[in-house]
């Protein structure tokens, strides 16, 4: 695979099947530029196809042509003056946001005296007045409660028709939630385009899905108060219960699960009616969480009674329950202590949301309506009105059509018979695809003349093979029976397109009745809002199916978030558009399109250095949010352009790229490697010189670093000989350093170029050069595995954990991160250096083992980067540790927290380690190579870190032909052999006697 390819499908995730931009994109790299950066809208037309239209932003010219205009798509534009600049502008809601977005940017701190956007008026229509009165309103209620010393929060709803909205820093519209923690409340903004201030959020705590919560007020909670209160919640995970019968107004208790192995805060649901005590479901895991500690620290019992009865036996039901003090058993319980008044009013808060929010008997529904409302909050100032009423509209359809919705959107499709859509949870297929259509959220086709010829191809994929065939029968076409699917549909294509089958879309619609897809528009929309939410392309809604299956568990952590990763809509969209051009250009090497390449590579290359590039990318953006940026994605469509070309030997195009990469990107931790790769093809095209050259400049830049400074180190050492260089690099010694090597023979079971060599090992099996370099070891007296980087990450995870995930602004934005977002940069160990450094003191003071093992019991299962429970006993890590001691250890971690990226692969192949004693022990890291194999620059330069920081590190070659063994070498039957036995090494010659005495017997 290419250099850069698996990065860059990692990048564009799963591949969408229209690309709303395509056509634009690859009509002219002056086109494309000019659209890419234009502030594109997306909108869809009458049959749900993604339009572009441009931005048509007020401009001298445009002023003289008068104040209404014709867009792309043909339609009247009204145009208003904008209040912040006094310019005419569009009056389409999302360009008012897109110049205001670039307006504010560019303007200084309100004044208190100053006018919101709130006051301002940009309709023409009667709602004008009402919003201007409302935002008054809420803007004085706003000032007064953040200059009130108490926290106040004021809930606020109807905020969505307000097309722009200025942020001060005296504006709170927020929402309490709390911590388990820590027993603290933090203050969240919610419906502001930029956040800046803090948002603190336990992402382990689901209340930042609330709709409404509990004000933050001063409570006194007595337990009469409790008893009084009448809880409406639900019975949910029916599909659990002993019994589906359920009778109106049955009692009903509650009882603690704490074995329940998805979740330990499980609260069942019993019937007290009947005296089996039969199990009728759960309480929802969001009220279980803040339940379940009341009823064990402070002895709460909780009883109610079915209020509703649901049609459907799986649906949730809703009950009431109350509350009333049991024993004690001896404890003395203190009922107004701040723990207990925190988790009454987390209970009221999950409470009053689902009044609103009702849990749904379908989990994947549940967590639908969560993402979309998160995106929502967080991501407002990102999307038009026409986009954000559409995702609204969502929440209005029935449970039948969001189920559907949901169900088709994760299949392959496009298209789907409506007659073989059967779902046990979408009572009623028929209306839910009427809702669907009438919503625009899906398109149906039951009428001939309703099919495209787009769609032709993707409507004759759910036709079966003996329907093709059918088909093709009937239009007296040769139909081999071998012939596959793809060459059935390809031949009825032909046929169709050449005019000489024009009844192609009645003869498929007789066969397959009405079909539905999801619409273009809701599958674009979706997509966008998917990238908002998980902030990468590798995962998507199935991450909420493996949270709730128990599959996954990821960590706890704390959002604090003051920082937008898009701050515009137009950096959002060059976002996206840059991602398309990734898409295409992986398409285009499956399909082998040397043209499509090409041009995918002019367009990337002339997008990084465009200033509408530049200027889309915040100079105040945190480093490590620079990957979410349009020219770090064409960064990436570039170096993939590159080897390309570099493997068609296309080195001077290379060679203009690479400089291209290294002029625009002076910060980047990638120059190491594109460094070397131009200094390499220089040295193709035969400018040695010049070669080496790049190569001393290379070391100069602090961004070259490991395996790629050891290379570049070697090539000057290597081109830099007289003449053209007289004096010997400072470094030269360092370089040159004799890594210690261990020789191994073995009897080879293949000597084949290009494959894995294999090898008959010390037991008679195959096995390749690792575990027979294992054997011989283990000879020894040693230990080990064989893992690469995998232990030593596993090690660096577990030491490092509350370092990891502590409270940093801005690394943690979703509840799906298994690292924060700085972790491959170098802000993470500066941002983070006086933990870090006392951290490590503690490590090398010998507190490595107790570290390890508090952090195994604590969170085993628990996803984190590089950390891998299941391949690693705690047995193997607790010896590994103990073995390598304490100062290695701590000096291990430092150079990893200080470059993740760098040093997080190359590592040696085996770690082995052998105890003296109860407590004391070495360790040993050996890098195993088989005959026609070699140390790469990164392996080499781990192995000098490693010798540096105090490890036994060592090279152990295996070669490929017998040295110094007698002929009775094939009696042993592949037997491993020391080489040096000539040498009289006695461990040698004792394990070769052995083999002897064994084969002879």
């Amino acid at each position: 695979m290419l250099k850069g390819r698996e990065s860059l499908i990692r990048l564009v995730g799963k591949r969408r099947r229209c690309l709303p931009n395509r056509q634009s994109l690859l009509s002219s790299p002056t086109q494309a530029l000019s659209l890419i950066f234009s502030s594109l809208n997306l909108r869809a037309d009458e049959n749900g196809k993604i339009v572009s239209i441009d931005n048509v932003e007020g401009s001298s010219n445009q002023e003289k042509q008068g104040n209404t205009e014709y867009s792309a798509v043909g339609f009247v534009d009204e145009r208003v003056t904008c209040p912040v600049c006094g310019n005419k502008v569009s009056g389409q809601s999302s360009i008012i946001n897109s110049h205001l977005d670039v307006c504010l940017s560019r303007g200084t701190k309100r004044k208190l005296t100053q006018r919101t956007l709130l006051e301002l008026n940009f309709c023409r229509d009667s709602k004008a007045q009402i919003r201007t009165c409302y935002s008054k309103e809420l803007g004085n209620d706003l000032f007064h409660a953040a200059h009130d010393d108490s926290h106040v929060q004021r809930v606020v709803h109807g905020l969505s028709d307000i097309s722009a909205v200025e942020e001060s820093d005296d504006d709170v519209c927020g929402s309490s939630l709390n911590s388990m923690d820590d027993m603290q409340n933090q203050v969240g903004m919610c419906g502001n385009p930029i956040l800046k201030d803090r948002i603190n959020a336990n992402v382990d705590d689901l209340s930042w899905a609330l709709k409404n919560e509990v004000p933050d007020v001063e409570m006194t909670v007595t337990v009469d108060d409790i008893s009084r209160v009448i809880l409406e919640t639900f019975i949910v995970g029916r599909k659990f219960s002993d019994g589906n019968e359920l009778d109106l107004g049955a009692r009903i208790s509650l009882l603690r699960d704490p074995d329940n192995p998805k979740d330990p805060n499980a609260i069942k649901v019993i019937s007290s009616d009947s005296g089996c005590r039969k199990v009728l479901g759960f309480l929802p895991r969001k009220l279980a969480q803040y339940l379940s500690p009341l009823m064990e620290k402070y002895f709460l019992n909780f009883e109610g009674s079915v209020i509703s009865v649901p049609k459907n036996s799986i649906d949730v039901v809703p009950i009431q329950i109350m509350s009333h003090k049991t024993g004690s058993r001896g404890a003395k319980v203190y009922y107004n202590d701040e723990a207990f008044k925190c988790l009454w009013k987390n209970v009221q808060q999950v409470i009053e949301s689902t009044k609103s929010c009702p849990p749904n008997a379908i989990k994947y529904q549940e967590n639908f309506c969560v993402f979309i409302h998160d995106v929502l909050k967080s991501n407002s100032h990102l999307l038009t009105e026409d986009e954000k009423n559409f995702i609204e509209l969502f929440t209005s359809l029935s449970d039948d059509s969001q189920r559907l919705f949901v169900r088709l959107y994760t299949r392959k499709g496009p298209w789907f018979r409506q007659s073989a859509i059967s779902y046990p949870e979408v009572l009623d297929p028929e209306q839910a695809v009427k809702g669907l259509s009438e919503t625009g959220y899906a398109s149906c086709f039951g009428i001939p003349n309703e099919l495209c010829d787009d769609d032709i191809k993707e409507i004759l994929d759910l036709l079966t093979v003996s329907e093709l065939r059918e088909i093709l029968c009937m239009l007296k076409q040769n139909c081999n029976r071998a012939m596959r699917k793809q060459d059935l549909i390809a031949s009825l294509i032909s046929l169709y397109k050449e005019e000489l089958c024009p009844l192609l879309p009645c003869m498929v619609l007789d066969r397959t009745g009405a079909c539905v897809r999801i619409s273009l528009k809701a599958e674009s929309l979706i997509w966008r809002a998917e990238r908002l939410f998980f902030l990468n392309g590798e995962q998507d809604l199935s991450a909420f199916l493996l949270v709730d299956l128990g599959i996954v568990k990821y960590p706890t952590y704390k959002c604090i978030i003051s920082q937008q990763i898009f701050s515009s809509r137009d950096g959002l969209l060059a976002y996206e558009e840059a991602i398309e051009v990734a898409q295409i250009i992986d398409e285009a090497l499956d399909g082998s399109n040397i043209e499509l390449v090409k041009k995918c590579i002019d367009i990337a290359d002339s997008c990084i250095s465009s200033e509408s590039t530049q200027s889309l990318t915040s100079e105040s953006m945190a480093p490590f949010l620079s990957c979410f940026s349009a020219k770090y994605v064409y960064s990436k469509v570039v170096l993939l352009g590159i080897s390309f070309l570099e493997r068609e030997h296309r080195y001077s195009d290379a060679i203009y790229l690479l400089k291209r990469l290294l002029k625009c990107f002076t910060c980047d931790g990638r120059r190491g490697y594109w460094t070397l790769r131009l200094s390499i093809d220089l040295e193709h095209m035969g400018y040695l010189n010049e070669s080496l050259s790049v190569a001393e400049n290379g070391l100069l830049d602090q961004w070259v670093r490991a395996g790629s400074r050891v290379a570049l180190q070697r090539r000057v050492l290597r081109l830099g000989k007289p003449p053209r260089r007289w004096k010997t690099p400072s470094f030269a010694e360092s370089v040159k350093r004799k890594i210690m090597e261990v020789h191994v023979q073995g009897r080879p079971l293949n000597s084949v170029i290009g494959m894995k060599s294999r090898f008959y090992g010390e037991d008679g099996e195959q096995c390749g050069v690792e575990r027979l370099a294992l054997q011989h070891y283990a000879a020894e007296g040693w230990q080990g595995v064989h893992t690469e980087s995998g232990i030593w990450l596993t090690i660096f995870g577990l030491l490092m954990w509350d370092i990891i995930f502590s409270d940093i602004p801005n690394v943690f934005r979703t509840r799906f991160q298994t690292a924060p977002l700085d972790l491959e940069t170098d802000s993470f160990y500066l941002v983070r250096k006086s933990h870090i450094e006392s951290h490590l003191q503690s490590i090398h003071d010998g507190m490595a083992e107790e570290i390890l093992i508090t952090s195994w019991e604590f969170h085993k299962g628990t996803a984190c980067r590089g950390v891998n429970w299941d391949r690693h006993s705690l047995s193997e890590l607790r010896a590994a540790v103990t073995c390598i001691g304490g100062p290695c250890l701590a000096s291990f971690c430092r150079h990893l927290a200080q470059d993740y990226r760098s040093w997080s692969s190359g590592m040696p192949d085996l770690l082995l380690w052998r105890f003296h004693g109860n407590y004391k022990g070495e360790a040993r890291l050996v890098e195993v190579k088989g005959p026609r194999d070699r140390l790469s620059e990164q392996q080499r330069a781990w192995l000098l870190l490693l010798i540096d920081c105090g490890f036994n590190a060592e090279d152990l070659k295996i070669p490929l032909c017998p040295m110094g063994i007698s002929p009775l070498e094939t009696l042993f039957h592949g037997k491993t052999l020391i080489m040096n036995i000539e040498e009289g090494s006695l461990v040698g010659f004792n394990l070769f006697w052995r083999f002897v005495n064994d084969d002879i017997a």
